[in-house]
């Protein structure tokens, strides 16, 4: 099972990545002012994961694949990392849609 990890990044914000059950980081958050948002986003995640249109699927310059997942208002909740293929990059969204919903929280703060 896949778990959300919270921590603090040097410049006092928090931040959360989302775990696959092997411990791979499938997703990564943007900062956050408060734990309070980064609670919030998580939740966002959990229910924007479920919708495969708020998967933006794109190809970064150098010709690696990447993934944003976007709320319902267009906000980036989570990116992915660089793909080497785009079958790489979308068993990378299956993963996130399979584990957000469930997935257990933990802090490292």
């Amino acid at each position: 099972m896949g778990s959300f990890v919270i921590s603090k990044r040097k410049n006092g914000e928090f931040q959360f990545v989302l775990k696959a059950g092997n411990g791979q980081v499938i997703l990564a958050s943007e900062g956050y002012s408060s734990k309070a948002a980064c609670d919030n986003g998580i939740e966002s995640v959990r229910k924007n994961s479920q919708v495969d249109a708020r998967f933006d699927r794109l190809e970064a310059k150098n010709g690696k694949f990447y993934f944003n997942l976007k709320a319902t208002n267009g906000q980036i909740v989570g990116n992915s990392e660089m793909y080497e293929s785009v079958a790489a990059r979308d068993n990378g969204i299956a993963s996130v849609a399979k584990n957000a919903p469930d997935a257990d929280v933990k802090e490292e703060i």
